[in-house]
């Protein structure tokens, strides 16, 4: 009975002892400083040999990191527009260029909130003009009415050349407003806008 007493303690302390031991060496490897580093596991993905974008390269004849895009590439989310800012490309784009959210309800409430958002202050709630920058005097030159017959006469493409490229006093908006976005506010000015001042004047008739 005493020896398998003995036997049962031995054989308990060997657990416990290579349970210590393995203690001792993660501890001592953990150890680590300048002078001495230590082992890494898979050390070529701990130390990165990537090289930051604007620093020189050996691997490539001009010795830049940086590469330029292949010839032709085009950005994400960007779509080129074929047309330049003269009047004639404008007149080229209204033919050209169909609305893909024409007269359609559902393209309604993101037009009004991208009107609101990039249009309203200078063009008015109503598209009359009067938005706050102007009616505020701070910004002398009077905004182009989007509701009367006027703008009610000028073709979608042209409206979409005229935010994507600028016209007039307006500055281009092409880096504000989405493609899509664009579209959804022309189709909010016509069927809301220009609807609604077609109304009014019909009431004051």
């Amino acid at each position: 009975m005493k020896n398998n007493i003995m036997i049962m303690k031995k054989q308990n302390k060997k657990p416990i002892g290579l349970t210590f031991l393995l203690i001792i060496i993660v501890i001592a490897s953990c150890d680590r400083d300048r002078n001495q580093p230590g082992w890494d596991y898979f050390p070529d993905m701990f130390y990165s040999e990537a090289y930051e974008s604007y620093t020189p390269n050996p691997n490539f004849i001009d010795g830049k990191t940086m590469r330029e895009p292949v010839e032709g590439t085009i950005s994400r989310d960007f779509i080129p527009f074929q047309y330049t800012i003269e009047e004639e490309d404008r007149t080229r784009a209204g033919k050209e260029l169909i609305n893909p959210f024409k007269n359609e309800p559902v393209a309604l409430k993101s037009g009004k909130e991208a009107y609101t958002a990039f249009c309203q202050n200078c063009h008015g709630e109503n598209g009359d003009g009067k938005g706050f920058l102007h009616t505020s005097g701070r910004y002398i030159a009077v905004p182009r009415t989007l509701a009367g017959e006027t703008a009610q006469q000028l073709k979608d493409g042209e409206i979409y050349h005229s935010i994507t490229l600028g016209y007039g006093s307006m500055g281009s908006h092409a880096s504000q407003i989405r493609p899509d976005d664009r579209w959804k506010i022309i189709t909010y000015i016509r069927m809301v806008l220009q609807e609604n001042d077609k109304k009014e004047k019909t009431k004051a008739e």
